[in-house]
């Protein structure tokens, strides 16, 4: 099984689904923001997905650094799928307030990270 597979399988999910065209009418229009809002869960999804990954291959806790990189990586690739929607497809257009939630998203990914790994080490310290 690969190290992190999850997070690849996600990450995969998200270049397609951002690099595909979407239906003139699509799905939930009527709700406020509902871009946004798919935006922000993507990439917060993909921050706890990562660490999902580390705490079942590796059995320990996050370091600070990799902490640091469930925020990073997925604020680059929103980055990038906007710069791809923009540049590289004729169907979708980038947008810097899609950029603006895939941060956020990622921002509230990492928090809640943090806090699952906070539990994880506290649970796993009382084991011992």
């Amino acid at each position: 099984m690969k190290k992190y597979l999850f997070t690849e399988i996600t990450s995969i999910a998200i270049v397609v689904l951002s690099l595909i065209p979407i239906p003139e009418e699509p799905p939930l229009v009527d709700v406020p923001l509902i871009d946004k809002w798919v935006h922000f869960v993507m990439y917060a999804a993909l921050s706890l997905v990562m660490w999902f990954d580390h705490i079942v291959m590796n059995k320990k806790a996050m370091s600070p650094t990799f902490l640091l990189l469930t925020f990073l990586y997925p604020a680059f690739l929103g980055g990038m799928m906007e710069l791809a929607q923009a540049y590289l497809t004729t169907c979708r257009s980038g947008d810097f307030i899609d950029f603006v939630a895939n941060v956020i998203g990622a921002v509230i990914g990492v928090i809640c990270c943090f806090l699952f790994n906070k539990l994880w080490k506290e649970r796993n310290s009382v084991r011992r």
